[in-house]
């Protein structure tokens, strides 16, 4: 996540899809917004319905990862599994929100990269220190604040250096 070049990935050479070309014939090239196509006279899917195959298995992976977990704040199963239910319906839509927040706010990026650290660090030392739960939402909204205050700050000085290089009309 830190890493700003994105290395070129080859989907074709990807595990999953090897295994999933074994279950059902997968073209390599899309047709439109199809999920099936004819290759041959014989039906295959294109790749975008692998994604949306596997974007759904993921969905499912973190709903049912999650459930542990709550099962730990509460006993309550109808609390726990319509909380699951519910955090699959925006999880899609919260990605997409987020995804769009990077392009606006150059250095979100980095400071969801610190948010996920603390995260992190705070589940290993669970047993040994207590950090309130007001105290993790203060530190996760710093990290985020200082990120979008950066990313402010750095677009205003991209648009003043910008303004002062252009050419200025004189009559």
């Amino acid at each position: 996540m830190l890493k700003s070049e994105e290395d070129e990935f080859d989907p074709g050479k990807s595990v999953l899809v090897r295994l999933a070309r074994k279950v059902y014939p997968i073209t390599e090239q899309l047709d439109g917004n199809r999920f099936f196509t004819r290759v041959n006279g014989a039906s295959a899917a294109t790749p975008l319905f692998v994604t949306l195959l596997f974007v759904d298995l993921a969905d499912v992976v973190f709903a049912v990862d999650s459930i542990p977990a709550i099962f730990a704040v509460t006993q309550d199963s109808f609390l726990v599994f319509t909380s699951n239910a519910f955090a699959i319906l925006g999880l899609r839509s919260l990605y997409f929100a987020v995804a769009g927040l990077m392009s606006l706010f150059k250095y979100l990026k980095i400071s969801l990269v610190f948010v996920l650290g603390f995260i992190g660090v705070k589940m290993l030392l669970h047993h040994h220190v207590q950090i309130s739960n007001v105290l993790s939402l203060l530190v996760i909204l710093v990290f985020l604040g200082i990120g979008v205050l950066a990313s402010i700050q750095a677009n205003k000085r991209e648009r003043s250096a910008t303004s002062q290089h252009r050419p200025q009309n004189r009559k």
